[in-house]
Parts: structure tokens; sequence; C-alpha cells
């Protein structure tokens, strides 16, 4: 196994409470697999993301529980020194906003050149040859010239290209990809998440990839964990669950999907907001929200119910949401 994240709990201390950010996550990430971790905002997907890489902030934030096994390898348990020689070189991260990620005051050239001199003990010139080959890897067009180009210059979707090629630099065996595809075109986001598969098989790595569109991870992920409130409330290969989802939030997401079968139709939404990290409601976390919710939702907690043997629910009623029943 590459990545296993047993049992995780991340916490965030504030003036106004404690943020049960993450409750007990629990998934694996196997060579050359995609796992895509779903749901909307401040479910915490990218606390989890950030206690995995180690690069969670600090105070405010705690990590409380759980294990973190790269390669059989508990990283929780390694020094700074440590977890900064596999950070980068084994495993790496694709943030959202490239032009935020990107120094402002650096050509791309020294960012990706960088990585080599650091870890690799590469020669400035020797390590420039190397970031054009890198963004020639990531079609980035006339990239002998534009390496001495600074992020400014470079579109949105090209910025995008440039932070995977410092994430695949020194080809590491697991990149997590948080939101890869905010804020580019519908075009844009499509050549983004095929310029990703392709490297995927080329290099066989692992990729774990955080978004809240279910609609982007259709054609590139193998599985899903779907996440709410800080837990993970559904997860299976990704056929069952476009097929048939097992939990009423998946249901959810799915049908907020613009369908060209559907056109003219109001577009579904999911009523409500998502709780607040300090105050998680009792029992299960989207029962506020839910449509099947019953007086058991309301003050028992679901376990992840094992759906089949690649499946779990957290949902009392799964097996009416696995058959298409609300309630």
């Amino acid at each position: 196994m590459l990545l296993e994240v047993r049992d995780l709990h991340v916490e965030f201390r504030t003036r106004d409470g404690i943020a049960h950010a993450v409750n007990g996550v629990s998934y694996s990430v196997e060579a050359g697999e995609t796992l895509a971790v779903l749901g909307e905002s401040g479910s915490g997907k990218s606390v989890t993301a950030q206690a995995v890489m180690g690069i969670l902030d600090v105070p405010p934030g705690r990590i409380t529980g759980g294990r973190i096994l790269f390669r059989g390898q508990d990283l929780l348990k390694l020094k700074g020194e440590e977890r900064r020689r596999i950070r980068g070189a084994e495993m790496a991260m694709i943030f959202q906003d490239a032009l935020s990620a990107l120094n402002p005051v650096l050509s791309v050239g020294d960012q990706l050149g960088e990585m080599f001199v650091v870890h690799r003990g590469m020669s400035r010139k020797d390590a420039r040859a190397r970031a054009v080959e890198l963004m020639d890897r990531v079609r980035i067009p006339a990239a002998a010239q534009r390496v001495r180009d600074y992020p400014h210059q470079f579109s949105g979707g090209m910025r995008q290209r440039i932070m995977i090629a410092m994430a695949l630099a020194l080809e590491p065996a697991l990149v997590i990809a948080d939101e890869p595809t905010t804020a580019l075109d519908v075009t844009v986001q499509a050549q983004v998440m095929d310029l990703l598969a392709d490297l995927q098989r080329e290099y066989r790595m692992g990729l774990t990839l955080i978004t809240h569109d279910l609609g982007v991870v259709a054609d590139v992920a193998d599985k899903i964990a779907v996440m709410y409130a800080g837990r993970i409330v559904e997860s299976a290969p990704v056929h069952d669950i476009y097929k048939a989802p097992a939990h009423p939030y998946t249901r959810g997401l799915l049908d907020s999907i613009p369908r060209l079968d559907r056109k003219g139709r109001e577009l579904y939404a999911i009523k409500g907001l998502p709780p607040s990290l300090m105050a998680v409601p009792a029992g299960c976390s989207f029962n506020p929200r839910c449509p099947m919710a019953q007086d058991v939702c309301r003050t028992d907690e679901p376990p992840l119910y094992e759906v089949d043997q690649q499946r779990g629910s957290a949902c009392h009623f799964w097996r009416e949401c696995l058959h298409g029943r609300r309630g």
C-alpha cells in the first residue's frame, strides 16, 4: 500500500472554541490509483491533505489522533527534517490557486529548477535545462523561451500546468491535487485533467484528487471518498457511486450536476448549509439537510456501514438510498 490514512483527527483551537475539522478519516491509495475526495467547502478535504503532507498550520491546527502510513512508515512519528526529505521528493502537492502558490518575483524556471538544486544538488545551469524539459512535458508552448517569464505572464491554465510540473519534478510516488481546476473554464479544466491522467499513467504515481465537483472526476478517478463535516460519509469505486449512491449527501451532489437530459428543469440544490465544525449536530451531521432523516438520525451517529467489500456508507438508511427511495 502506498498511502494509508487511519482514523485521522485534526482540530483547530480558536478563541471561539474548538473546530473539529477532521473526525476519524480513513482511506488508502495504491500506486497508479486515483482517489477523489469530494465534498463542499469546509468538509475537511484540504485539512486532511495538509495533514498528510505535513504542512498543517500548527498552531492553531493540531493532529489529535490517527496514523498516516506512507509505504508502511508512520509519517506522524518522523522528525521535521525526515518529513521534509519525503515532501517533494516522494510526495508532492498541487495547490488550487497557482498565482498565490508561485513566487511572483522569481521566474518559473528558477522556481522549477530550485527543486533540482536543493534535492539533487544540480548546478543552476543543469537545473534550468531540466525546468525546460518539465515545461515541455506539461505542454507549455515555446518552453525554452518562456522559462525566464514570471508567473503573471502566464494564463491561469498555463500557471496550473507549471504547478503540475513543479509537483512532478522529482517524480514522486504520490501527488495530492487540491482543487486543481478551480477558476478555470470548462475547456481548460478538461485539458488539465487529461494531462494529470496522462502523467499518472506514465509515472505510475498514486493520485489524490480533492474537489467539490463530481463532474470533474467521472473519467479519471478509480474510487471516491465523499466527506461531510470532517467525516467520510461514503466510499466506493467510482462507477458504483455514479450508478447508485448509498448516502443522501452523495445523491444530492449527483443531482446538482447539470445534465443535458434535464434541459429546462430547475437545477437541484441541497437545502441549507454545512454545519459549523464547532457545533456539529448530534447524530448524523447531515440530518438537518437530509430528505430521509428520521428520529434515529438526530440521536445516533451512524458508523460507516459495510455495503459490500469495496463500499461503505455512514447512513442508517443506506439500503433505501441505494435503491432510490428518499424516505
